[in-house]
């Protein structure tokens, strides 16, 4: 019998409501009852997000949008990308899986189609030497278990944070790994994750107070320099 996951397909938001929403998604995981959420978004201008304990990438103020991760992780640009979040609830079996291998098991789950449909793509085994984990820029610095064209460039990777409440993970892929096409990766995804975790979809749709509690978080959190410049909150 395959196990019953959520699918919420969600539109197109500002940078900051995007990550407000994850945040509030993983502080009310209850009202998943127990089973696991996808997230499939879009941003409403070119932005940049960057990891919780990272420092604010400010040199690119002039051509993005910046917002600091409620993840960690390091510099992500989503003009080229396609964004998803995972939240797992309390009790479910990926949360007996360790840090980074429940890491890497979203990313096998990537590589089921990506080596389907000829894409070159491999498990980094190791990650980058000597990255300056305060500077890191996703893209150009793959992290172990990333997922990478043999040359060693970066097609997808994700950050996650762990709480009583669950597990977050958000996850970016570069639209590259799908022929340039939003809407095929966006196909690939949810058939990768159905195949790897033996899954069926029902659509969900958040309650519209927790959407309004997204919104009021976005402005008064991520949207502030206290939050993405001094990291205060």
């Amino acid at each position: 019998m395959k196990e019953q996951w959520l699918y919420w397909q969600d539109g197109t938001h500002d940078p900051y409501f995007n990550m407000a929403v994850d945040e509030i998604l993983l502080a009310n995981s209850a009202l998943l009852e127990g089973k696991v959420l996808v997230r499939v978004y879009r941003w409403d201008r070119p932005s940049v997000s960057f990891g919780s304990s990272q420092i604010c990438p400010q040199e690119l103020a002039d051509k993005y949008t910046l917002v600091r991760r409620p993840t960690g992780g390091g510099v992500v640009y989503h003009d080229v990308d396609l964004t998803y979040t995972v939240v797992v609830p309390p009790g479910h079996s990926i949360l007996q899986l360790d840090r980074m291998e429940s890491y890497k098991v979203f990313h096998e789950a990537l590589l089921i189609k990506m080596t389907e449909d000829g894409v070159a793509a491999v498990l980094e085994d190791h990650g980058t030497d000597h990255v300056d984990r305060a500077t890191m820029q996703c893209f150009v610095s793959p992290s172990r278990f990333d997922l990478v064209a043999p040359s060693g460039s970066k097609y997808a990777g994700a950050a996650q944070r762990r709480t009583r409440m669950g597990i977050l993970h958000q996850g970016s892929i570069l639209l590259e790994a799908a022929g340039g096409s939003w809407d095929k990766l966006h196909a690939e995804l949810l058939e990768s994750l159905k195949i790897k975790f033996n899954v069926e979809y029902q659509d969900w749709q958040p309650p519209q107070e927790l959407i309004a509690e997204a919104a009021r978080l976005g402005v008064e959190k991520y949207s502030t320099e206290k939050w993405n410049i001094n990291h205060e909150f």
